[in-house]
């Protein structure tokens, strides 16, 4: 028989994946979320979650499609639980998997939806350049659209990751992948001068790896930076607002429009699969369809 809590098997399985796995905080944090309200769903009707079967898990599929969770956020609440319950039977916790059998519903692929290179020009010059809060969110936005960076990497990233004087920037990615990504003249030259003359003014008189900080001194947080990004998105009047991905999905697109070889973009956007990076070249080919539609006298 198991022994132990719900709350220990849980914390047991996070750890395995920070340890064993390497993943990422962001991802324990979803798995975490996932787990917890399957947990959540069954402790109402004092159901043991470690005696689950196929029958009683579709009822918890049921409850989620209720819910109007999207094929994609079914999908992978579903593999998360999957991987759960396959690490404790390898445990011997439970003797099988009761989820082993279910087929992980079919999901269609979203379409990223970059910004113009109009749009990205006006969201870059919105931030005002003579506060150091400003600076620092202008040089945020400059250096995630020079580098295709996600906002988790763009957060964590430390001084000793900035190599100005080669223009790059060293990146630890998803499973701790790292890549080398080439910064650009511009965003270049606004770290530069944000390091000189308006990060000290964020360190105060603390200490910090951190290149981005906040008013507190300390690293900023998701929220905290796409909440600036939102606000700077409504003053330039770019409406629905911008996903957290949408200056990423904006910078591999506006490379492939501009001739650049899909291999370098999946290398830069650190991709482990090309096939991921190939969703961009339907988004460029819309745009060269636009753009004949427009332009051509028959088109």
């Amino acid at each position: 028989m198991y022994k132990g809590s719900d709350d220990d098997f849980v914390a047991a399985f996070l750890s395995f994946l920070k340890l064993e796995k390497g993943l990422s905080i962001n991802t324990i944090s979803s798995y975490q979320s996932d787990i917890n309200q399957l947990y959540s769903f069954f402790r109402d009707d004092q159901i043991d979650c470690l005696k689950l079967d196929f029958k009683i898990v579709n009822q918890y599929l049921e409850h989620l499609k209720k819910k109007n969770n999207s094929s994609k956020s079914i999908a992978r609440k579903l593999s998360s639980m999957r991987q759960y319950f396959l690490y404790l039977q390898k445990n011997k916790i439970i003797q099988t998997n009761p989820l082993k059998a279910i087929p992980l519903p079919k999901s269609v692929a979203s379409v990223p939806k970059p910004l113009s290179e109009k749009q990205v020009i006006n969201l870059l010059n919105t931030p005002n350049e003579n506060t150091s809060i400003g600076y620092r969110d202008k040089t945020m936005l400059e250096l995630l659209y020079a580098t295709g960076l996600r906002v988790s990497e763009l957060i964590t990233l430390t001084t000793l990751q900035i190599n100005l004087n080669q223009g790059t920037i060293k990146v630890i990615g998803k499973g701790n992948k790292e890549r080398l990504i080439p910064i650009g003249e511009y965003a270049s030259n606004y770290l530069l001068n944000y390091f000189k003359n308006h990060r000290n003014t964020f360190l105060k008189k603390g200490q910090s790896d951190c290149v981005f900080l906040s008013n507190r001194g300390t690293g900023m947080t998701r929220q905290t930076f796409w909440h600036s990004v939102k606000k700077y998105a409504k003053v330039c009047g770019i409406y629905p607002l911008p996903s957290p991905h949408m200056l990423r999905h904006s910078f591999a697109t506006h490379l492939l429009n501009h001739g650049a070889d899909l291999r370098v973009v999946q290398m830069l956007l650190g991709h482990a699969n090309v096939s991921t990076t190939q969703i961009y070249t339907l988004v460029a080919k819309e745009k060269l369809k636009e753009i004949h539609q427009k332009h051509h006298p028959r088109g």
